[in-house]
């Protein structure tokens, strides 16, 4: 049977939706259509009740109560709403916040933007692996420190970050832990309680979910958690975030995290299984390459790895036509520099503009894995001539 081209592996930019989301959510633009808001007719109680069935279903998930979950429009503006949020509620206790050189630039942003207005930034470094080291996090801790921002999985390399470590330590220091899971959610076990987070934000494209659909989980029991809104105009979503709510969207957020949570073990493993085969055959037929972040603690379908002599601008465009590959995160294509999560792992830039990144995800079969290995194998051969010349 011959493969579809092209193959996409870059499941940690976004994610095709599954067939049975998208049947999900077709009724709710044409048929049960009404604005959750509008809870006087059957139209918005029953969008009304879809929205409050996922607001459970991720409740139940990360292990909070539903009442603590807000709709927004995505992970960025759920991590701006739990930053700014924080820092504007909580000015009067301090105006010192703490997070990785490795985090997502929508944190990273955040904290700039606080900057700029007056509050302090503690921005830790990295072990060579992408994992926190929580000496230097327990020593950065002061007593005006507001919180601490570590996501549970790297977007470009795909480490696990010590969630539950983290959170006993910012616990004990008084000081409220908020996370970014996009990356983890319905891939690995999240779990507030256990895990002592207090802000979590996460969005539904990755776990095979539309586009254009977040949320952020915000404490309401001891300690809770004092967030001042940065969207004003209806006070929705209890106040936190205003704006009618996107329910087709939030319906196929709740389906694709259902399916995701079912079989996620499984999942895991024949992705991990995939991904080492893929792995193997990079490094077998490249000599020097080798992957860059921790090999043990990092998301089953993740493989950044670095090709030697070859640039991944100029390897991704030999491969476009055949598989779709990244060399970092969709969110800063826009930028000239490299990868500021692979410099913060000390690498050199020469390293880290011959790094690319697989993304592995539910659709890929594993002949598709191993025509990208030979693909990639080929262009990788002819370009490393070019080099040489």
């Amino acid at each position: 049977m011959s493969l579809e081209l092209p193959i996409f592996l870059d499941n940690h930019s976004t994610t095709r939706v599954d067939p049975v989301v998208l049947e999900a959510m077709l009724p709710y633009f044409s048929e049960t259509y009404g604005n959750a808001a509008s809870k006087n007719h059957t139209f918005g109680q029953e969008a009304e009740l879809a929205v409050q069935e996922t607001r459970a279903t991720l409740a139940k998930a990360i292990g909070a109560k539903p009442q603590e979950i807000a709709f927004t429009s995505g992970a960025t503006e759920a991590i701006n709403l739990a930053i700014k949020g924080v820092a504007e509620a909580n000015s009067s206790r301090g105006k010192h916040f703490i997070t990785l050189a490795t985090e997502h630039k929508a944190v990273l942003d955040s904290f700039k933007w606080l900057e700029n207005h007056g509050f302090e930034i503690s921005i830790l470094s990295v072990d060579s692996e992408g994992l926190i080291k929580l000496d230097e996090l327990r020593a950065a801790i002061r007593p005006d420190t507001i919180m601490v921002a570590v996501m549970a999985a790297n977007n470009e390399i795909g480490v696990l970050q010590p969630l539950q470590a983290i959170g006993q330590i910012c616990r004990e220091n008084e000081v409220f832990f908020m996370s970014d899971a996009t990356q983890a959610l319905g891939k690995v076990a999240v779990d507030v309680e256990k895990m002592k987070i207090d802000l979590l934000a996460c969005s539904a494209h990755k776990l095979y979910g539309p586009k254009g659909v977040g949320a952020l989980y915000v404490r309401r029991s001891l300690p809770r958690v004092p967030v001042t809104p940065i969207i004003d105009g209806g006070g929705h979503e209890s106040g936190l975030r205003s704006g009618t709510l996107n329910v087709p969207a939030i319906v196929g957020f709740g389906k694709a995290l259902k399916l995701s949570l079912s079989n996620m073990v499984k999942e895991e493993k024949r992705l991990a299984g995939l991904r080492d085969k893929l792995e193997t055959r990079l490094l077998t037929a490249i000599p020097e390459s080798h992957i860059n972040g921790d090999k043990n603690r990092r998301l089953a379908g993740n493989l950044n790895i670095h090709l030697p002599n070859v640039e991944s601008e100029a390897l991704m465009i030999a491969l476009r036509e055949d598989i779709a590959i990244s060399s970092g995160s969709a969110c800063t294509t826009a930028a000239v520099e490299p990868s500021h999560v692979l410099k913060a792992l000390g690498l050199k830039d020469d390293v880290v503009y011959s790094s690319v990144r697989f993304g592995l995800g539910r659709f890929n079969t594993e002949d598709e894995i191993e025509c990208a290995a030979n693909r990639t194998i080929e262009e990788y051969q002819r370009l490393a001539e070019f080099a040489l010349v």
